[in-house]
């Protein structure tokens, strides 16, 4: 009898996943714990191994749709054998209004004949059936520029936008879908401040300038607890660990890999491990833990920096700092001009959880330790 595999439960209070690539084609003989599909999380991309050996009857759910946990994603069985599924899931993989009618009774056949008979006329999966209805837009108007005709997405949200085809579109995908959505969100939810200013590094070496940083935050976070927590509801949660997000840019977008205990490592393991996730997040290679819970995060543009910026906070934590240009600057120095290398440190905060004064004094905490060397930093 075939067997169909759900989406499970990824962790981290993840209800949904796109699907960013198949691993198997239909028709195609896989073993038990072969690799199925690669899920793109808005932590990271997992690769889920498959539950069952046999024939790949059926894939339901196409590459680049986002499918709540407990979807039904595949069918696998032997050769031959009659796929049973759910109409929005014959639907989701391109049935017929023939098969549909065939398929056994489900719960979008209850909810009324009319959306039954909508059913039989588009082809859109559930996921987007759902946003075409909290969009208000009748999808019988709709025309579908997915395989087979299939509405997507991003066909929906054209439509409901009045957009026109004019240019080249793109769906947000992947990394660039995460992005978009956290960014968004964070905008929406976190009433942000700004605060910048100046920090001599003359006395650090370049190579060493982000770990550095990295160390002197997770010391100073001990200090200033309220940057190093988390808006849960009406009340503030305050975190006993100090594991720091560092931002790394790739081809794909930017990911945010975790340095674990940043308080308790000395500043050259710092900067060995921060490669390693650099060069991690670049190969695509990171596991979903190297990308989940951190409490706080720093971010660094490097040459690429402009004086500088202004970051947005990395929800659901509420602060994160950024390390400006560093260059040769005229500074005053006991009453004399002398150049020293120079660069801006900028912090962006939540100012429902930390006031204005303490997150000043947490970024002078920091550039302190960053002049002087943080503690243990050897």
């Amino acid at each position: 009898m075939a067997s169909s595999f759900t989406l499970p439960d990824l962790g981290e209070g993840l209800t949904e996943g796109e699907v960013a690539r198949w691993l198997v084609a239909e028709g195609q003989e896989i073993a038990e714990d072969d690799p199925l599909v690669e899920i793109q999380t808005d932590k990271a991309t997992v690769e889920i191994p498959s539950p069952y050996a046999g024939t790949v009857l059926r894939i339901l759910v196409p590459e680049g749709e986002i499918a709540p946990v407990g979807t039904e994603l595949v069918v696998i069985g032997k050769p031959g054998e009659e796929v049973a599924a759910s109409n929005s899931l014959l639907q989701a993989a391109g049935a017929s209004a023939a098969e549909v009618s065939d398929a056994s009774t489900s719960p979008l056949q209850a909810s009324g004949a009319s959306a039954a008979a909508e059913s039989t006329r588009v082809q859109a999966t559930p996921v987007v059936r759902r946003i075409a209805q909290e969009l208000d837009l009748h999808l019988a108007g709709v025309a579908g520029s997915g395989p087979g005709g299939r509405i997507t997405e991003d066909d929906v949200r054209a439509a409901a936008s009045g957009a026109t085809s004019e240019g080249r579109r793109e769906p947000l995908r992947g990394i660039r879908r995460v992005i978009a959505e956290h960014m968004a969100r964070a905008h929406r939810e976190v009433p942000p401040v700004t605060w910048v200013e100046e920090c001599d590094v003359e006395d650090v070496s370049l190579d060493r300038l982000l770990p550095t940083v990295v160390r002197a935050c997770a010391d100073s976070l001990v200090e200033f607890p309220e940057l190093n927590a988390r808006l849960v509801g009406d009340a503030i949660l305050y975190l006993d660990r100090y594991d720091i997000g560092v931002a790394v840019q790739t081809d794909d977008g930017l990911v945010v890999p975790v340095v674990r205990g940043a308080n308790e490592k000395p500043v050259d393991e710092l900067g060995t491990e921060i490669a390693a996730l650099a060069e991690g997040a670049r190969t695509g290679s990171l596991a979903a833990d190297d990308l989940r819970g951190s409490t706080f995060t720093v971010t660094s543009a490097g040459k690429l920096a402009g004086l500088f910026q202004t970051p947005i906070v990395n929800h659901p934590e509420v602060a994160i700092l950024s390390i400006g240009r560093v260059a040769p600057r005229a500074v005053v120095r006991d009453g004399e001009v002398v150049i020293r290398r120079t660069g801006t440190i900028a912090i962006t905060f939540d100012h429902r959880v930390v006031d204005g004064a303490r997150a000043a004094a947490f970024g002078l905490a920091v550039i302190a330790r960053v002049q002087t060397g943080p503690s243990s930093a050897a």
